[in-house]
């Protein structure tokens, strides 16, 4: 356990802060600047929000002696990520009233706007709550937006599975009532008797935590990135239970060798709801005894397990359990990757796959892929899923509705562009990166679209151009695009200047290694070009990119 004298600060702002509430009211009546204290700048975090700026304007604002110019991320709590079309069309109105009109979706299924001005915070936060959203534990050290298969197509056992995300979602929500009382001005949330917290205490965790749930044999959700992974076990057509694992997470730190990414380990099998539900929480409350408190680089659940041991850490979860995990049961999976297109689930309702390239609904020249939804979401015939790949799925379409939805798919150039763009494109993830993260030493978001641009016509020269090799770009090596776990991974240096990395393999059982370092766009080029034309010649049967580049790294070792 950590040294209680040995604190990083973080710790003690959140044990001084009141329920997490700190200083945030005074922070957004202090109208002489966009930015709010530096301590709530922690706060803020677990209300879902991060404090930004426009990274393009720093030079311009400073040289006209202005500050930043600050602006608020506010990201939502969907667990499964599920929007009815009614939420949906309360969310474009709120992103044109209240941030750049950017909707974003990220690579942990959920939605999230930037460009909010503070003075704006607080009623985007009072119109969500009318759509009956929030952004509770979007961020911060706690547990995070939970993941899950995102397709209902994907086994008539999706909904299960759906539902058991949004209960862990509740059983791990803090119970302060700060959010209530900040933005929403609920005076019930005044009352302190009801805030005591059994799983977080006034400390919370020592760093975020993330969960995931998995349907074999898709792995869409990228399961093993998580600190708790959850593997349905099915037979017969129903789920006999989970296996469980633990200590993942795709984070590091440019040349700290004490940082790295790591996959999860299996811990075992549960064998229903009610222990599943009791493992998550005492996997969150050892991490939150055990975890690394003085270093915020070294204390994510990952750290925890190799410090303690997988043997140590899983004794330790099943003491508090009161029980103990069977063995993990055998389980397969054979993609990772979204089902693009029309596919029709058990019911017979239908379901359509939007390509959104890295996740963002905007309107551009030729493509109004924004008001298009728009209207889908208006005939009140769809719900919205969002993916862990950063694509969209318009989904619960009946029958006799379907007609309707592809005609405005058409019409809107949806569909045309969905089925158009190359296999590489659609296998692309990519993190926000410049121009509002704070972290990012280089592009994402921005760039791997013209990246991928001059890679296509290198993939046509060896014929590879219909393979679904996965490209991720993050613009530093905190791995929110997660590029460790690709077959081409690039992780930003500098500006322009990116680690590539190669031999991931392509279910997100492997991670990637580092093969060059510190590049620019001509060398990637370069050295791409030289790998497939090797990847042509060398490889066996039905071997993937990734596999063929573990092996290749082996032989040059």
């Amino acid at each position: 356990m950590t040294d209680k004298n040995n604190l990083s600060p973080v710790e003690k702002i959140k044990t001084n802060s009141n329920g997490l509430r700190g200083t945030l009211k005074e922070s957004l009546l202090d109208n002489f600047t966009g930015a709010i204290r530096e301590d709530d700048q922690t706060l803020i975090k677990f209300h879902g929000m991060y404090q930004q700026d426009d990274r393009d304007r720093r030079e311009e604002r400073v040289s006209k002696k202005l500050e930043w110019l600050y602006s608020y991320m506010i990201r939502l709590r969907l667990p499964g990520g599920f929007l009815t079309s009614e939420q949906w069309a309360g969310l474009h109105e709120i992103a044109e009233n209240h941030s750049t009109g950017v909707i974003k979706i990220t690579t942990r299924q959920t939605i999230q706007l930037h460009g909010i001005l503070k003075s704006h915070v607080k009623p985007t936060i009072r119109d969500f709550n009318l759509q009956h959203l929030d952004s509770i534990a979007a961020c911060g050290d706690v547990n995070r937006n939970v993941t899950c298969t995102s397709n209902p197509s994907e086994s008539p056992l999706h909904q299960e599975i759906h539902e058991l995300a949004g209960k862990i979602s509740e059983m791990c929500l803090p119970k302060t009532k700060s959010y209530y009382d900040l933005w929403i001005d609920d005076e019930l949330a005044i009352d302190r008797k009801t805030e005591e917290d059994p799983l977080y205490q006034d400390r919370y965790l020592p760093r975020k935590l993330k969960i995931g749930i998995a349907i074999p044999p898709n792995n869409d959700v990228d399961v093993f990135i998580n600190d708790i992974a959850l593997i349905a076990i099915i037979e017969n057509n129903k789920i006999v239970g989970y296996n469980i694992a633990a200590g993942g997470g795709l984070g590091a730190t440019h040349g700290n060798d004490a940082t790295y990414a790591r996959l999860a380990s299996l811990l075992g099998f549960v064998d229903t709801e009610e222990k599943v539900l009791k493992a998550v929480y005492e996997i969150i409350t050892v991490q939150r005894d055990f975890g690394n408190r003085s270093d915020r680089k070294l204390s994510r659940l990952k750290y925890t397990i190799d410090k303690l041991g997988i043997e140590g850490y899983r004794s330790e979860v099943e003491k508090r359990c009161g029980f103990t995990l069977e063995p993990a049961r055998e389980f397969k999976f054979e993609q990772r990757k979204d089902r693009y297109g029309w596919v029709q689930n058990h019911e017979g309702k239908w379901f359509y796959t939007v390509f959104v390239e890295h996740g963002r609904i905007l309107y551009t020249e030729g493509y109004p892929l924004k008001s298009g939804l728009l209207k889908i979401a208006e005939t009140g015939k769809v719900n919205f899923r969002f993916t862990c790949n950063q694509n969209l799925i318009l989904s619960d379409i009946l029958e006799r509705d379907k007609a309707e939805i592809e005609n405005l798919l058409k019409e809107h150039g949806i569909s045309k562009y969905t089925d158009e763009v190359s296999a590489l494109r659609k296998n692309s993830v990519a993190c926000v990166a410049l121009n509002t993260c704070s972290l990012a030493l280089a592009e994402g978001q921005r760039y791997l679209p013209v990246l991928v641009t001059k890679i296509e016509p290198v993939l046509e020269k060896y014929g590879l151009q219909n393979e679904d090799i996965t490209i991720r770009m993050t613009g530093c090596p905190n791995g929110c695009g997660r590029s460790p776990n690709a077959e081409i991974g690039l992780v930003g240096t500098a500006y322009g200047k990116y680690n590539l990395h190669i031999g991931g393999d392509r279910l997100g059982m492997r991670l990637n290694t580092k093969f060059k370092e510190n590049i620019g766009e001509e060398e990637i080029l370069e050295t791409l070009d030289e790998l497939f034309g090797i990847y042509l010649e060398g490889r066996h049967s039905e071997e993937t990119f990734g596999d063929f580049s573990y092996r290749y790294l082996q032989t040059i070792k």
